[in-house]
């Protein structure tokens, strides 16, 4: 899937960490640093191909250089040659995050060469398609989403992207809009969990003046403002059947009428949905139209949870730390010895969006502390779930399900709100939910006493 990067028109250039020795090619450009040290600083200021990490390494445990090359130069890929390792230490170093480990009987050259090969045909991706930047990992989960991406930017098809919350969905269907043509226009996105039954149809599709109480004055809806753009739904399970039918109609014709009017408006737009349920079992139980459901899932795009992909981790913790000290205007925080152990040993129960909002709140914490260190990032979900559930009890006479599901929603949203002082903002990270989500499960909470 790579572009074609000719390796031979430019020398690889490797750095090589440690007392160790690995006989390379001659005309590779070779950087020594015997000391854990020193290669921290050549790597700090110089962009190499592959850092080959050659124990014994005196002056850091090797887990802990790792953490540091990472947080350094998340882009340059790590191989561990100890020809002294055994298979759970390989095992353990590539789930610390390092590209590969070279073994007593391994090619180790031949492992190298790849990883630098890899190293340069995501540079030259980066160059050719910006859009792959948004897709921070390196996981096969992640490649085989910008393969879809790549087949499929350049047509209309409807695309359906599903996954756990918090997994991304959005940021893949801002990056299938980016590598298409529609680009040069904004992508028009929308929450249907985050907005009232009542108001959607107009939402949708706009309203003439005076077609409902409250309507004013005439208002474009968004299907018409994505005109030769892309109209992104976002939470499609909570589409009500009502709205359900008119989005099939508008999906089959390309055309509909806005609230109050008789006029048919046609437009070219590229529909991308998304959903956190199982639209399939929605339809078994009538909640969801079965036609509208094969409109839309012409092409189906799966984004695994956080906890499928844990050798992402690295990545976008540091995708995330860069971010945050961006916005924030400060100096970058680099990840310390044992944070990313930390991060890699979570179960993520909000995916990727808990990933961000931990990050975050870790450098807030951090203070004016260079390094970030385990007891900055304060991890919740687990124990909030399962303290809940064990306060159910299923006795032979049964329970009402609906009335049981929603005390736990109830129990966890006024957990996480007591736990964030009642900031929405961190409460939603600590549940994995987006705040307009959370704040459109107050709103129904509230209605419901």
């Amino acid at each position: 899937m790579f572009g074609g990067t000719n390796l031979e028109l430019e020398a690889i250039k490797a750095l090589q960490i440690g007392a160790g020795f690995v006989d390379l090619p001659p005309d590779w450009l070779v950087d020594r640093a015997p000391t854990a040290a020193e290669g921290i600083d050549r790597l700090t200021n110089v962009q190499y191909d592959v850092a080959i990490v050659t124990p014994p390494v005196s002056d850091f445990a090797i887990e802990d250089l790792l953490d540091r090359l990472l947080s350094l130069r998340r882009s340059v890929p790590i191989v561990i040659c100890d020809f002294s390792a055994r298979l759970t230490d390989a095992v353990r170093c590539m789930q610390l995050g390092a590209y590969d480990v070279a073994g007593p009987e391994d090619d180790a050259t031949a492992k190298i060469q790849a990883a630098a090969e890899a190293c340069r045909s995501r540079a030259a991706e980066a160059v050719s398609e910006p859009w792959r930047e948004m897709l921070v990992g390196t996981s096969p989960a992640i490649r085989r989403t910008a393969d879809v991406i790549r087949l499929v930017a350049r047509r209309r098809a409807t695309v359906l992207i599903s996954g756990e919350t918090g997994t991304g969905k959005e940021v893949v269907a801002r990056a299938l809009h980016m590598a298409s043509p529609r680009a040069r226009l904004p992508m028009i996105a929308v929450n249907v969990a985050g907005l009232p039954e009542t108001l959607l149809e107009a939402e949708l599709f706009g309203h003439v003046k005076g077609a409902f109480t409250g309507a004013s004055q005439q208002r474009i809806g968004r299907c018409e403002q994505a005109h030769r753009s892309t109209l992104f739904l976002d939470d499609i399970g909570d589409l009500p059947l009502e709205v359900q039918t008119k989005l099939l109609r508008f999906l089959q014709e390309r055309e509909f009428q806005r609230v109050g009017s008789s006029e048919t408006i046609r437009v070219d737009v590229r529909m991308i949905v998304a959903a956190n349920v199982n639209l399939l079992d929605l339809v078994q139980q009538r909640r969801f139209r079965e036609d509208l459901y094969y409109r839309l899932s012409v092409v189906p795009i799966t984004v695994p949870p956080l906890r499928e992909r844990r050798e992402d981790i690295p990545l976008l913790a540091n995708h995330f730390i860069a971010k945050v000290c961006s916005q924030e205007n400060i100096a970058l925080r680099r990840m310390g010895p044992g944070a990313l152990a930390k991060l890699r040993g979570f179960g993520w129960p909000g995916n990727v969006r808990q990933l961000e909002n931990a990050v975050e709140m870790a450098v807030a914490f951090s203070g004016e502390r260079e390094l970030l260190v385990p007891s900055d990032f304060t991890l919740t979900g687990g124990p909030l779930l399962s303290s809940t559930l064990r306060s159910i009890a299923l006795s032979d006479a049964g329970l009402n399900f609906e009335q049981t599901v929603g005390r736990i929603e109830r129990q966890m949203i006024e957990e996480a709100l007591r736990k964030s002082h009642g900031n929405k903002t961190v409460a939603a990270g600590m549940l994995g939910l987006k705040r307009t989500t959370l704040s459109a499960k107050l709103r129904s909470l509230a209605a419901a006493g």
